[in-house]
């Protein structure tokens, strides 16, 4: 048989046509996911009805200005609903699409990116951390006498990939009392205010500093996951906003995703508002709000130097895209016929990893675990996965019940409001099959 060569214009034609493909994948993809009565799924529109009804009393009584919720079961949407202002002061209603700043729901994602690597041969959990950041090689842990100046001593152990998964390494937040004016002190950027820097400088100062614990001791909501961020450029090769952008966003369809939205969709980011009891609900200030060593803003996204791609808190999202995240968990590392994770990663990411560190509380490689150590304390079902975040935002991912709750609003501070959590009980109550 004799071979086929190809000519100078084939050549030229595959990658036309290759793109071309891609294109028509992307584009499939990217459609939201299928929308269906929510009784065809097992649920109640009349009892979902009741979100609806919750979220427009709290903003009648100016407690929020407006949410948006989603509510997906069995791979289909059953409720999607916007309410409220966007924009309370321009008078702009609350779209579906509209953006969030959504804070601490980016670690999951970064975490995802992190198994991505794993499952690729780049390295092992139980690695050391410093033997790809040597920044952390002979950490050391703060001291603080009865009386007398702190201190710090060797740690007993390095910080490994998964300590920082699960938020056992050491490391903190700008908020603690100890390591907090350290942090700023040292200009370690917390995701949530604007950064003259990149990942990699701010990851560089913190790993210079003390650790809270030894790693491994115990569990400590904490800056590792920008680390994590910062590992998966070393590793990769790629800064972080192209690998998301490359191998999570457009794979899984999530156009409305960014660290720094384009100017062209800035419109659509719903207005952050603080709520205090003696104020009221309030229009975020122009001004960063400052609490202790914590100093935070709500314009980072769209003013200043944009550099920094934060693997802890610095996405933007909107409701329809997150969901998609959430249904790419939910059926075990695939979006359609398209893997990006095994199985058996996803069940890792999801069984409960602290043991004896967390007594009390269940947490995976990225995300808290329901049900798991303690039982349940609101309607639920062991062994649901989810997170909340900073500016008033969560999800949840239920395997057993094939269902997806994700609210999205913008507050800081919440003054004790319970509204995220009630909007998944409402879900859950709504179930009818």
């Amino acid at each position: 048989m004799r071979s086929r060569r190809f000519t100078g214009q084939n050549r030229k034609t595959i990658p036309v046509l290759l793109g071309f493909f891609l294109l028509i994948v992307v584009a499939t993809f990217a459609q939201d996911l299928p929308t269906t009565k929510p009784e065809s799924v097992g649920l109640s529109s009349e009892r979902l009805d009741r979100i609806n009804s919750v979220i427009q009393r709290d903003i009648d009584d100016k407690r929020i200005a407006g949410a948006v919720t989603l509510v997906v079961r069995r791979g289909k949407v059953a409720w999607f609903k916007s309410q409220g202002m966007m924009d309370r002061e321009a008078g702009k209603a609350m779209p579906t699409d509209a953006m969030f700043r959504i804070c601490s729901m980016t670690k999951p994602i970064t975490s995802l990116a992190v198994m991505m690597l794993y499952e690729e041969g780049k390295f092992l959990l139980e690695d050391p951390v410093s033997k790809y950041l040597p920044e952390f090689k002979n950490p050391k842990v703060l001291v603080k006498p009865a009386t007398g100046e702190p201190y710090t001593i060797p740690a007993k152990n390095e910080i490994t990939i998964r300590d920082l998964l699960r938020h056992t390494s050491g490391i903190t937040y700008n908020w603690n009392e100890d390591l907090g004016p350290m942090y700023e002190k040292a200009n370690v950027a917390s995701g949530l205010l604007q950064y003259d820097g990149t990942i990699g400088d701010s990851v560089k100062q913190l790993g210079a500093l003390p650790l809270l614990f030894n790693p491994g001791d115990r569990f400590e909501y904490s800056l590792g996951v920008d680390v994590l961020g910062r590992l998966v450029e070393v590793v990769s090769g790629k800064p972080l906003d192209e690998f998301f952008r490359t191998r999570i966003f457009e794979p899984l369809g999530m156009k409305d995703s960014y660290f720094f939205p384009p100017d062209n969709k800035l419109g659509r980011l719903a207005t952050a508002y603080t709520y205090y009891p003696d104020k009221g609900l309030n229009r975020f200030p122009d001004t960063p709000i400052r609490e202790g060593s914590f100093v935070y803003s709500a314009d980072y996204p769209s003013r200043g130097p944009k550099k920094l791609f934060s693997g802890g808190a610095g996405l933007v999202s909107t409701a329809m895209d997150y969901a998609r995240f959430c249904q790419f968990m939910l059926d075990e590392g695939k979006i359609g016929n398209t893997r990006l994770l095994s199985r058996k990663s996803v069940e890792l990411m999801t069984h409960e990893q602290l043991g004896k560190i967390g007594p009390d509380q269940a947490f995976g490689l990225g995300f808290g675990i329901d049900g798991v150590k303690s039982p349940l304390t609101e309607l639920g079902t062991p062994g649901t996965y989810s997170w909340g975040a900073f500016f008033y935002t969560g999800f949840s991912i239920d395997p057993k019940e094939q269902m997806i709750v994700v609210f999205m609003a913008q507050l800081h501070p919440t003054g004790d409001l319970t509204l995220d959590r009630q909007v998944h009980e409402l879900a859950y109550q709504a179930i009818n099959d």
